[in-house]
């Protein structure tokens, strides 16, 4: 007589795509999906600088921005490009009180004349100082891209959740046409941009320091960067 019976070998393998599965069938993230460090607190491996004469250093598990007299916004960008992720860095004004940001799915414009590498453009999470009226960090803004701020008007409310002269945590969650943010655990942005999502898919990380003429010098710092890949 031949008996039915499951082995504890089938047996687990089904409980474990039950547990894959959600109610109506569709395949669900395990939630496990790896954090990538952007920086191994040594060296600038990885990394590659685009416009500007900026400079950027390694000092003691930071990433160290310089401004440069006369400079226009430079960027230390990631040789890789990214889609859909989940970032996460630390950022510090080390010297002076000024403008920087974190370029995100950006790119280079086709070079003009004698420059070797076209101008950065892209979505920008904005980080600045809170001064006595508030500051925009966290907002997004369209760096190169003709359009001034992405995050409306009326959602543009400047707030003093960044923290001077201390470390601030930035959160930024990019999914499809949808880009979030947090500052020191606050959320600051939930942008919907479609038209952007369009021109700008995919690109590059890029750590800005502004231009500030003959200003300076004023540095900025950046540690813990790193990212996780979203389901695209």
């Amino acid at each position: 007589m031949r008996h039915n019976c499951i082995t504890p070998f089938i047996l687990a393998l089904l409980l474990a795509l039950s547990a894959c599965t959600t109610p109506n069938g569709t395949a669900q993230s395990s939630g496990t999906e790896a954090w990538v460090p952007l920086f191994n607190g040594k060296t600038l491996d990885g990394w590659i600088q685009k416009n500007g004469t900026a400079t950027y250093r390694v000092e003691d598990g930071t990433i160290v921005g310089k401004t440069a007299k006369g400079s226009p916004n430079s960027f230390l960008c990631t040789e890789e490009t990214y889609g859909d992720f989940e970032l996460e860095f630390e950022v510090k004004f080390v010297q002076g009180q000024f403008n920087s940001g974190v370029q995100i799915r950006s790119q280079t414009a086709a070079p003009k004349g004698d420059k070797k590498i076209g101008r950065v453009n892209g979505p920008q999470v904005e980080i600045e100082p809170s001064w006595k009226v508030g500051a925009e960090s966290g907002y997004i803004y369209g760096e190169a891209m003709d359009t001034g701020w992405l995050t409306p008007k009326d959602a543009l409310k400047p707030h003093q959740l960044f923290k001077n002269d201390e470390w601030n945590h930035f959160r930024v969650v990019a999914k499809g046409p949808r880009i979030q943010t947090w500052v020191n655990g606050e959320q600051v942005s939930d942008l919907v941009d479609a038209g952007t999502y369009q021109s700008h898919p995919k690109g590059f990380i890029g750590l800005q320091v502004h231009g500030v003429g003959d200003q300076g010098p004023f540095q900025v710092a950046w540690r813990n960067i790193k990212i996780k890949l979203l389901d695209e």
